[in-house]
C-alpha cells in the first residue's frame, strides 16, 4: 500500500465492518512495501546505482532489510546498532559534501530515551540541524552515545545504501554474493495502513480487523510530537492501525512486524474498544497506545518545568470533555523487541484515559518500560495478570512498570508542592479521581525498579504482584496501598515522601531493608511486613516502622522453577499474608503461549550475617567479608576491613567491568565497604543511575573501577 486505507463516518454509513483472513488463506499481509522497478549498473568502489522517482527510509532487498548508509557501521545487538563520540567530530563532518537530509540519532543525556534531529546543512566543519522534540524533556545530544544516518559519504559497507533525492538515484553497496541482475527491491513508503477515524460528534463503531499481518511502514521519528502534560513523554498520534474517535472496535489475532513505529494506537475519544491475542514485535516505536486529546485536561501543565499558579488553576475536578479513552481492553497480546528506532517507547502506554483494562499480557525485550502510565489524569486503570520482564535494556531510571502523576497539585519544586498540597489537599485527587490497580502480575527489571510509581503518582492500589528484582519505588505522591507482594532480593524504595502522603504500606513479603531516599515522612503505614532476616528487620525499626513486623522461617514451594507459592510452614502467614496464584501470568491463547519467552528466576539469596565463612551471589561474583589477619596479609591491606571478590563469573557484569579473582573492595560510591550488607545496599541506591564506582586493591595496588549496571 502506498497510503492508508481510511475509514470515516461517511464511508461506513452506520454498517459494521468485518476485515478478516477467508477460512481459505494461509496468511492475509497489509504492507507498507512497494516493489520498485530498477535498472541497476555498476558504478564505482563497488557500488550499484539506479534512476528512481520514489522516495523511501527503508529499502529491503529480496525480503531482508538493509542498512541506511551510517557512521559507525551497524553492529548487531548493541544500543542503536553501533554508536560512537567521533560521529559529530569536525574531522568526520569536514568529510561530507553536503549532508542535508541526514539524521542525528542520540540518546537523551539522561539516557530517558532518544532524540533524533534531522540535519539542514553545513557551515564548514558544524552541522545545522533540527529536531529533539521527541521527548517531553529535552537534552543537549548525547557526548558518545550518537550516530549519524543518510550520509552519501558514509556509503561504504557491503549492505549499505542511500538515496540522493536531488538526482533521483538510489545507491547500493552489495552484500557478497547477491546478484543485481535478479535481485527484487521494495521500498517503504507509508507510515500508516489502516486509518479508522470518526469525529468529535460522530464515531465510527464496530469495525472489527481479524487475522490479518500488518507489516513494513515509514519510520515516524520525525514526525510532528506533542508534548502530553509533563511527563516525560512526546507522542506521535500515528501508527500501522490508528483508532481515533471510535466506539466498539475490535482488533484481534492479528500480527504486527517489522514496522517503523507504532503499531496499535487508539487516539482521542475511545470507548469500549479491545486489542485483544495480538503478536506485536520489532516495531521502531510502541506497541499499543492509549492517548487522550489534551484538550480534556483542565489546566494542563506541557514541559517539565511548567505549572499554573493556584490563582489561575481551574480547580475543578476531573476531565473538561470526553476526548479519551476509557472502558477499554487490552488482553492476551504477546509483545516484545519494540524500540529499535526510538528508545521512548513502551509495550502499552496510557495517558490522559480512564477505567481502561490491561491484562494477560506478556511484555519483554524492550529498551523501556513494558506498561506506562504518563499521567495521573483520569486513573481507574486496572492492571492484573501481566508477565512483564527484560525492561529498561537502553535507558535508566524507569521500571518494568512506570507511572507519572505530574498533575495539578505537582510543581517542580519540591518545597512549593508540600506549601500547596498542604493547603489545598483538594488538589491531590482534582485529575487523579479512580484508583489504578495493580494486582496478579509478575514483574522483573534488572536495570531500574519492578514497580516504579515516580513523580507525583497519587490513587493506587498494589497487591498480590511478584515483583523479581528491582523491587518496588513510590516517589512523592499521595494515597498509595502495597500489600501482599512478593519482593524477590528486594524491598520498597521510598523516594522524597510527603509528611503526610497517607500511604500504607503492610502484608509484604521483603527480602532486604527499606532503601529511603530523602522522606518527609513515613506514610501512614509501614507494619505487619515479613521480613526474611533478623537484619533487613533490625534496620527498618531504626525508622520507628514495622513495630509488628516479623522474620522468620518461609520456603517458597519451587523458587528455580519461579513458583513462589508460600509453604504451610511458612511464618509469614501470621501477619495475614495470603498465597498468590502462579500459573496465570501472561498470555493465554495456545498460539502465543508457545511463543513466549518466560522470565529468569533469580537464586533466592537473604543477607542476614556477615559470617566470614559465607558467601554472596553480586552481580555475577561470588563475594565474602575480608576474614582477619590470614586475609590482611594475603591481599595487602592496611586493615581488616573489604569484600574479597572469590570468582567471577564470565560475560557477568562484575566481568565485564573488569573485576577478577581476589581483587578487594574498598570503597562504593564514595563509602567505606566493611559489611555484606552495605554492598548491597549501595547497589541498589545507585542501580537506577546506570552505573557505580568502586575502589579495589588489586596485587597490593589502589584501583578505581566503574561498573555499568547493563
Amino acid at each position: 500500500m502506498e497510503q492508508p486505507l481510511t475509514f470515516s463516518p461517511d464511508i461506513l454509513a452506520g454498517k459494521k465492518l468485518r476485515i478478516t483472513a477467508s477460512a481459505q488463506s494461509d496468511s492475509v499481509i497489509i504492507s507498507g512495501n512497494k516493489k520498485l522497478s530498477l535498472q541497476w549498473k555498476q558504478g564505482k568502489q563497488g557500488l550499484w546505482e539506479a534512476q528512481t522517482e520514489e522516495s523511501f527510509d527503508q529499502l529491503w532487498i529480496d525480503g531482508n532489510p538493509r542498512i541506511l548508509a551510517r557512521y559507525p557501521n551497524y553492529q548487531k545487538d548493541t544500543l542503536f546498532n553501533g554508536t560512537a563520540e567521533d560521529a559529530l567530530s569536525p574531522k568526520r563532518i569536514k568529510r561530507w559534501k553536503n549532508p542535508e537530509g541526514g539524521y542525528i540519532h542520540s540518546m537523551h543525556a539522561g539516557m530517558w530515551g532518544s532524540q533524533h534531529y534531522r540535519i539542514m546543512g553545513k557551515v564548514k566543519d558544524s552541522l545545522i540541524y533540527e529536531g529533539g522534540y521527541q521527548v517531553s524533556r529535552p537534552s543537549k545530544i548525547h557526548s558518545t552515545l550518537r550516530f549519524v544516518e543518510n550520509i552519501r559519504e558514509e556509503l561504504d559497507s557491503p549492505g549499505e545504501w542511500f538515496l540522493d533525492k536531488n538526482r533521483q538515484i538510489l545507491y547500493y553497496y552489495p552484500l557478497p554474493g547477491e546478484n543485481m541482475d535478479t535481485i527484487e527491491a521494495e521500498a517503504t513508503v507509508t507510515p500508516h495502513l489502516f486509518v479508522i477515524r470518526g469525529t468529535k460528534n460522530e464515531p465510527v463503531r464496530n469495525v472489527c480487523i481479524d487475522g490479518i499481518t500488518f507489516t513494513h511502514t515509514r519510520r515516524t521519528f520525525m514526525e510532528p510530537y506533542e508534548m502530553l502534560m509533563r511527563s516525560d513523554w512526546g507522542i506521535y498520534r500515528g501508527a500501522a492501525v490508528l483508532f481515533e474517535n471510535t466506539e466498539d472496535c475490535k482488533i484481534n489475532n492479528c500480527e504486527f512486524k517489522e514496522l517503523g513505529g507504532n503499531a496499535v494506537f487508539l487516539s482521542s475519544y475511545a470507548y469500549q474498544d479491545t486489542v485483544i491475542s495480538n503478536h506485536i514485535h520489532h516495531t521502531g516505536g510502541s506497541a499499543i497506545c492509549m492517548v487522550g486529546d489534551t484538550s480534556a485536561i483542565r489546566s494542563g501543565a506541557y514541559g517539565y518545568s511548567k505549572y499554573i499558579p493556584f490563582e489561575q488553576m481551574d480547580r475543578t475536578p476531573g476531565p473538561k470533555n470526553k476526548q479519551y479513552p476509557r472502558q477499554c481492553l487490552i488482553e492476551d497480546n504477546l509483545i516484545h523487541d519494540l524500540g529499535t528506532v526510538e528508545k521512548q517507547v513502551a509495550g502499552v502506554e496510557i495517558q490522559i484515559a480512564a477505567i481502561l483494562t490491561v491484562r494477560h499480557n506478556t511484555i519483554y525485550d524492550i529498551p523501556r518500560a513494558g506498561i506506562n502510565i504518563g499521567d495521573g489524569a483520569f486513573g481507574g486503570h486496572l492492571i492484573e495478570y501481566n508477565d512483564v520482564f527484560n525492561t529498561v535494556l537502553e535507558t535508566s531510571d524507569h521500571g518494568a512498570f512506570n507511572s507519572w502523576g505530574r498533575d495539578r497539585f505537582w510543581h517542580p519544586k519540591y518545597n512549593e508542592m508540600a506549601r500547596l498540597t498542604d493547603e489545598h489537599h483538594e488538589l491531590i485527587l482534582a485529575d487523579a479521581l479512580y484508583t489504578n490497580i495493580l494486582r496478579y502480575n509478575r514483574f522483573r527489571c534488572d536495570h531500574g525498579w519492578d514497580i516504579d510509581l515516580d513523580d507525583g503518582s497519587s490513587n493506587y492500589h498494589i497487591y498480590n504482584n511478584v515483583c523479581l528484582r528491582g523491587g518496588i519505588k513510590l516517589r512523592e505522591g499521595f494515597f498509595r496501598k502495597v500489600e501482599n507482594n512478593i519482593l524477590v532480593n528486594s524491598s520498597l524504595h521510598p523516594h522524597v515522601w510527603f509528611k503526610d502522603s497517607k500511604d500504607v504500606v503492610r502484608r509484604n513479603l521483603f527480602m532486604q531493608p527499606y532503601y529511603p531516599i530523602s522522606l518527609n515522612g513515613w506514610g501512614e503505614q509501614l507494619d505487619y511486613n515479613f521480613f526474611t532476616s533478623r537484619m533487613a528487620l533490625d534496620n527498618v525499626r531504626k525508622n520507628q516502622t514495622d513495630t509488628h513486623s516479623i522474620t522468620g522461617t518461609f520456603d517458597f514451594t519451587d523458587a528455580v522453577g519461579g513458583n513462589y507459592t508460600l509453604t504451610p510452614d511458612s511464618k509469614v502467614f501470621e501477619i495475614g499474608f495470603e498465597n498468590i496464584p502462579m500459573d496465570r501470568f501472561g498470555v493465554y491463547s495456545q498460539r502465543l503461549k508457545a511463543l513466549a519467552k518466560t522470565p529468569e528466576f533469580p537464586l533466592i539469596q537473604i543477607i542476614d550475617t556477615n559470617n566470614e565463612n559465607k558467601s554472596y551471589a553480586w552481580l555475577g561474583a561470588t563475594i565474602r567479608i575480608v576474614n582477619g589477619l590470614g586475609d590482611r596479609s594475603a591481599f595487602g591491606l592496611p586493615d581488616e576491613r573489604g569484600i574479597v571478590i572469590t570468582n567471577v563469573e564470565k560475560g557477568s557484569l562484575a566481568d565485564k567491568a573488569g573485576l577478577s579473582r581476589n581483587d578487594v573492595i574498598r570503597i562504593m560510591a564514595d563509602k567505606d565497604i566493611s559489611t555484606i550488607e552495605e554492598v548491597f545496599a549501595l547497589t541498589e541506591e545507585n542501580r537506577w543511575k546506570g552505573k557505580v564506582f568502586v575502589t579495589i586493591i588489586r596485587n597490593q595496588t589502589e584501583e578505581k573501577i566503574q561498573i555499568k549496571f547493563k
